[in-house]
């Protein structure tokens, strides 16, 4: 929990902001996830789940002063852990795999 306690403090502080130096935090990920990393965090996917459902409270208050809609994303990004994101990630293990997109025809690798 800690470790995405700090990621998220990260992307909030990046200098970078993805401009004028080509990415930000969310442009690299192929320099650091492998297969076996992707499949250990998917494994853990859970203390994601919990993690949203500790700070539910915490996102619905920085609502009503920021506005910025947290306490919606947040819902959205379970929502989503819990729907495409497992084809996504088997699309994007496939490419880290074999190099390449994957075709219709090609058998997407297991989590």
């Amino acid at each position: 929990m800690e470790e995405l306690w700090r990621l998220v403090g990260a992307a909030e502080d990046d200098p970078m902001m993805g401009y004028g130096y080509g990415y930000g935090y969310g442009c690299d990920g192929d320099a650091h996830w492998t297969p076996t990393a992707v499949r250990e965090w998917w494994r853990d996917r859970g203390r994601i789940r919990e993690y949203l459902a500790l700070q539910r409270g915490r996102f619905e208050a920085d609502d009503v002063t920021s506005g910025q809609g947290t306490a919606a994303a947040a819902r959205d990004y379970a929502a989503y852990l819990d729907g495409d994101l497992a084809l996504h990630l088997r699309a994007y293990l496939f490419r880290l795999e074999e190099g390449r997109a994957a075709t219709p025809t090609d058998l997407l690798p297991r989590l």
